[in-house]
């Protein structure tokens, strides 16, 4: 094929294209790196860092503690025992005789019978009270019963004293000797607080002859529980 020859003209019209083609294959070069970079970047952190994190080995678990034993409870402090009520002996026996025997002769010639009521048991001035301690008595006052020589004569006793293991009450029963008449007594006492309080009482006169032989409360020496 015989070619003519191309004019200076087209020589540089195609070097015109060339050039551009060439500039457009460079900015899509440049616009697709661009992209890729932008693509990388939006990537979750969190997966770019997996991709870099090695395997560790777990951390070994620590080893069981001793389960701690629970202290036994402490045993309860037994309870203190109940103090035992023991007998009076004889001097103090004749001491409660008189002075129960004159707290009933006071309120006789006073006609007040609180302070009798006063020295007995809670039981006993719950039961009584000070007016009906009154007409209780109320035939002793009629009879015109002085009791105040109780004061110096020594009280006989009928039966040996009696200290109840149960209850601890002191059962005492005798009488005071005097001529025409005497005075019987039957007192019963509880323990208060460590002291003896009055629980029950009865006096009453009765003729002297009717008992001529009982015995004497002796003020010495302890009277024995049966």
């Amino acid at each position: 094929m015989i070619r003519g020859r191309a004019s200076p003209s087209d020589a540089a019209s195609r070097a015109a294209r060339r050039q551009w083609v060439l500039g457009t294959f460079a900015v899509v070069a440049t616009v697709t790196s661009i992209a890729i970079l932008m693509w990388v970047a939006s990537l979750p952190i969190t997966a770019v860092f997996a991709q870099d994190q090695t395997p560790t080995a777990a951390e070994p678990a620590p080893p069981d503690m001793p389960a701690k034993k629970a202290k036994p409870a402490a045993r309860p402090a037994p309870a203190a025992a109940a103090p035992q009520v023991q007998m009076p002996n004889a001097s103090q026996i004749v001491l409660l005789i008189r002075m129960s025997v004159m707290a009933l002769g006071d309120a006789l010639q006073t006609g007040n019978f609180t302070v009798l009521r006063d020295l007995g048991a809670p039981g006993f001035a719950e039961a009584n009270t000070a007016a009906k301690l009154s007409q209780t008595f109320a035939g002793l006052a009629a009879q015109g019963i002085d009791l105040t020589s109780t004061s110096i004569i020594a009280p006989q006793l009928t039966e040996t004293p009696t200290l109840d293991p149960k209850t601890g009450m002191l059962h005492i029963k005798g009488f005071f000797p005097g001529q025409p008449v005497q005075i019987n007594f039957e007192l019963l006492f509880q323990p208060v607080g460590g002291r003896w309080r009055i629980f029950g009482m009865s006096v009453n006169p009765a003729a002297a002859a009717a008992v001529t032989e009982a015995p004497a409360a002796e003020p010495a020496g302890p009277v024995k529980a049966p």
